[in-house]
C-alpha cells in the first residue's frame, strides 16, 4: 500500500515540476518583450549586449527545466531583475531615457 502511495505522490510531484516548468518558460517570454524593446531606452550597442544577456538566460532556462523544474521560475525573476537594474543604471549614469 506504501508504493501506491509514493507513486501517487511522485505523479503530484512531476505534474507540479512540469506546471512550474511551463509557468517559468511563459514568464520568460514575457520578460523578452522587455528585453526586445530596448532599443527604445537605450543605444544598440548596449541593446545588442542585453539580447546576449536575454540569449543567455534561455541557455540557463533550458538547463533549469531539464534538472530542477521547480527552479525555473526564478529565471525570470532573475531575468527582471538584470533588465531594470541595468536600464536604471544607464538612466541615471548615461541619461538614457525613452
Amino acid at each position: 500500500m506504501s508504493e501506491v502511495r509514493s507513486i501517487g505522490s511522485e505523479s503530484k510531484r512531476s505534474l507540479v515540476s512540469a506546471l512550474l516548468g511551463i509557468v517559468g518558460i511563459l514568464l520568460y517570454s514575457m520578460v523578452g518583450w522587455l528585453y526586445f524593446g530596448t532599443g527604445l531606452v537605450m543605444p544598440y550597442p548596449w541593446t545588442y549586449g542585453m539580447w546576449a544577456i536575454w540569449v543567455a538566460g534561455v541557455l540557463v532556462l533550458v538547463r533549469v527545466v531539464r534538472r530542477a523544474p521547480v527552479w525555473t521560475v526564478a529565471v525570470p525573476v532573475a531575468a527582471l531583475v538584470i533588465w531594470v537594474t541595468v536600464v536604471q543604471l544607464g538612466s541615471w549614469l548615461f541619461g538614457w531615457a525613452a
